[in-house]
């Protein structure tokens, strides 16, 4: 009995005694198996598996990853609208940590298992950190390539790979703020208030020009930003987000220091910029880094402690002050819970503080309602007692 003829694709027996399989793709291209098979009903269960993505719109052109990655990685960079911190940050851990591994392959060459090695081999070199935003960037370039159609799937299926573990960040005294100011010297003194106060970014600290300084109000305005980028070279742009955009209330303890420094430190100019460097330029960060760790050693804090670790004290003395979490994120012109909540920390001390507070309502209360029970003649459970 003659053998039934294939409706899809073709099959034919090599040589070798091995089978090949074929069919024509929807583009009008002949499109062979990438391997060859060691049965008939092999090579007939893959072309079964290729009709059955063509009838469900699933088929992909089989050499629609042959992009290289590091050009449209680049490309996918480019075409993003970063802003600049952001487009330095992606193209550092690019040459850094991604392009050394991926860079001359093929998107479609790239496997879950490759993937794997590569992280783990990066965490043996570098900081868990650095790892996840690197991991990070590079799913979501992988995520684009799927919606691209040029891979079936993303090959980043590490779970929890991406998160970070920040540690708990340090948290100075009031007195080690002050120590801080005074250690900074008169020109650089209310930079530190602003930050453990304010608290602004060091980005949004570095725009303030003098029309920002509301002497009456005793605060700030924060319209604008400008980051530093590893060249040097300021970033002016917007904030961080929208929600960056945002009038500071200082404590009134402040408003003479923002009278002297408007005096004394700001550029002269009806806009000027008000923390500007010794000689008059725009301060850099590595020079103020430097008065900075010079600072941090006379007061005694840990080697650890960031200048932007004020901004997490200032926030930490606000919740103790009453502070909800809007206020929070009003302060911290931030746009989302879960950056605020970072400060909505409770160590040993807060906790202290709390349960004191309860005790002190609690024997309020007591002695309120004692009070009241002894204008009273004693209730009948009462005499039962004293008796």
């Amino acid at each position: 009995m003659a053998k039934n003829k294939r409706s899809f694709g073709r099959i034919r027996k090599l040589p070798s005694g091995r089978f090949q399989a074929r069919y024509l793709g929807p583009d009008g291209v002949d499109r062979p198996a990438p391997v060859t098979f060691g049965s008939r009903r092999d090579a007939d269960d893959w072309l079964a598996e290729r009709q059955t993505e063509l009838r469900r719109g699933e088929w992909r052109d089989p050499d629609a990853g042959a992009v290289n990655f590091e050009e449209y990685a680049l490309q996918w960079v480019a075409e993003r609208g970063l802003s600049a911190t952001t487009d330095e940050l992606y193209r550092r851990l690019l040459r850094l940590h991604i392009l050394p591994t991926f860079g001359d392959v093929d998107l479609d060459s790239v496997t879950p298992p490759h993937v794997r090695t590569w992280r783990t081999e990066r965490l043996k070199e570098t900081g868990p950190t650095t790892v996840a935003k690197s991991y990070r960037l590079l799913k979501s370039i992988f995520e684009t390539a799927v919606d691209d159609e040029l891979l079936r799937r993303n090959p980043c299926r590490i779970r929890g790979a991406g998160k970070e573990t920040a540690d708990e960040r340090p948290v100075a005294t009031v007195d080690q703020v002050d120590a801080l100011a005074d250690a900074l010297g008169p020109r650089w003194r209310l930079m530190v208030y602003i930050q453990a106060y304010g608290p602004a970014r060091p980005e949004e600290q570095a725009a303030l020009r003098r029309p920002d300084v509301d002497l009456v109000r005793v605060g700030v305005w924060i319209r604008t930003a400008e980051p530093e980028l590893c060249t040097g070279r300021r970033a002016p742009g917007d904030t961080k987000s929208a929600a960056g955009k945002r009038f500071i209330a200082l404590p009134a303890f402040l408003e003479p220091e923002l009278r002297l420094h408007l005096e004394l430190f700001a550029e002269k100019e009806p806009e000027g910029l008000l923390f500007v460097g010794e000689k008059g330029a725009a301060f850099r960060r590595s020079s103020f880094g430097r008065k900075w760790r010079k600072a941090r050693g006379k007061v005694g804090l840990p080697t650890n402690f960031r200048f932007y670790d004020l901004r997490h004290t200032g926030h930490t003395i606000s919740t103790r002050s009453g502070a909800t979490l809007k206020d929070t994120m009003v302060r911290a012109g931030q746009s989302s819970e879960k950056a605020a909540l970072r400060y909505q920390h409770s160590n040993d001390d807060r906790q202290r503080e709390v349960a004191d507070g309860i005790d002190a309502y609690v024997q309020a209360r007591r002695a309120r309602t004692d009070g009241n029970k002894a204008a009273l003649p004693p209730s009948g459970t009462q005499r039962a007692r004293d008796t």
